[in-house]
C-alpha cells in the first residue's frame, strides 16, 4: 500500500509520560491533544462497505476479527480508476492508508476493526 508503520504519521509525536517505564512512549487522543489521534471499534456486517473516500490524516486500521478489502483508486480524466490489485486484510493483519488517498472497503466477513486516524478523523466520499 506503500505505507507502513515506519512511514506513517500515526505513530509520530509519541512522547513518554511521566513516571512510565523507561522505553514506554505512547500518543493519546484528539481532541484533548492536538497532536494526537482519533480512535475508533469498528464492527461492520458482512456484505457492507464503503464508497470511495479519502481522510485528511494517515490512518491505520488494525482487523481484530474478520476480514476486509481495500481497492485504491487515482483519478483519470475525471473518473475513478482503480491503482493496483485489491488489499485483503484478514484477522490479525494491519492495514495503512496515507492521507489524501482515495479508497473503498468492502467487509467480506463479519469484522472488529480498531481504526486510529491521524490527529482529527474526516471522511470525503469522492465521485
Amino acid at each position: 500500500m506503500g505505507h507502513d508503520s515506519a512511514t506513517t504519521a500515526i505513530w509520530k509525536h509519541a512522547v513518554r509520560a511521566p513516571g512510565t517505564p523507561e522505553g514506554f512512549t505512547l500518543r493519546t487522543t484528539f481532541p484533548t491533544n492536538a497532536d494526537g489521534v482519533e480512535v475508533m471499534l469498528e464492527q461492520w456486517e458482512p456484505g457492507t462497505s464503503e464508497p470511495p473516500h479519502s481522510h485528511p490524516g494517515d490512518d491505520m486500521t488494525v482487523v481484530v476479527e474478520g476480514k476486509m478489502v481495500l481497492q485504491f483508486f487515482t483519478r483519470k480524466d475525471g473518473k475513478l480508476t482503480p491503482d493496483g490489485a485489491p488489499v485483503v486484510l484478514a484477522a490479525g493483519q494491519t492495514g495503512y492508508v496515507a492521507g489524501g488517498r482515495i479508497h473503498d472497503a468492502k467487509y467480506v466477513e463479519r469484522c472488529k476493526l480498531v481504526y486510529a486516524h491521524d490527529r482529527a478523523f474526516g471522511f470525503t466520499e469522492e465521485k
